[in-house]
């Protein structure tokens, strides 16, 4: 386990033994491109939300990872992401693992910042926490076999602010009366992921 700055632990290819998480954590995950079937996962990030991230980087040979999938896989556990969709393919496509039950706060944005067509992470944190994420890194070579502090720290940034969103848009949710059609959303994210590794990706299916 290698860590940076006492807040990021990378660790190779798995969890360590006897790390665990209760009630909710954190997910975000970098790839080589957008499409999970051609390019490989290269980094599953975590947070607690306690100012601590775990990033675990794959080889692109090993994906065994049995704490890794454990922790992944614990129905115990809510996963918080940011456009779920595309991390739970990559999730099932290399770890085969169905990471619920989840929440997302780029579907409850859309679902409450209804005055604006701004929703990526970086907005949401500058308007609903104050603070300003640098998206540097973002097109980054992350299959990399040394990362930079720049790339971990980036890989960081994506998940430790997810449980603030999480509770300031919970609130949103309540006051508009819309948390059990985002909790819908949640569920349906699932399969909306599996069809798109399944080809239909690039469709709407509740189009005319």
């Amino acid at each position: 386990m290698v860590t940076h700055e006492q807040k990021i632990h990378l660790h190779k290819n798995d969890l360590p033994e006897g790390l665990s998480f209760t009630g909710a954590i954190a997910v975000d995950t970098e790839t080589l491109g957008l499409k999970p079937s051609r390019d490989r996962l290269c980094l599953v990030q975590l947070s607690a939300g306690d100012g601590e991230v775990h990033i675990v980087q794959m080889d692109g040979e090993n994906y065994d990872a049995p704490n890794l999938k454990a922790v992944l896989g614990d129905r115990a556990l809510v996963k918080i992401f940011h456009y779920a969709r595309f991390d739970l393919a990559v999730i099932a496509q290399y770890l085969n693992v169905h990471a619920a039950p989840l929440w997302c706060t780029k579907i409850a944005s859309k679902l409450t910042r209804t005055y604006t067509d701004r929703h990526g992470l970086k907005d949401l944190c500058r308007e609903l926490l104050g603070v300003d994420l640098s998206k540097a890194q973002q097109s980054s070579d992350w299959g990399a076999a040394e990362l930079s502090d720049a790339q971990l720290n980036y890989a960081a940034s994506d998940v430790l602010h997810l449980h603030a969103l999480k509770e300031k848009l919970e609130t949103m949710l309540d006051r508009e009366g819309r948390r059990p059609m985002a909790e819908a959303c949640f569920d349906f994210v699932l399969v909306r992921s599996a069809m798109d590794l399944a080809g239909w990706d690039d469709m709407d299916i509740f189009a005319h």
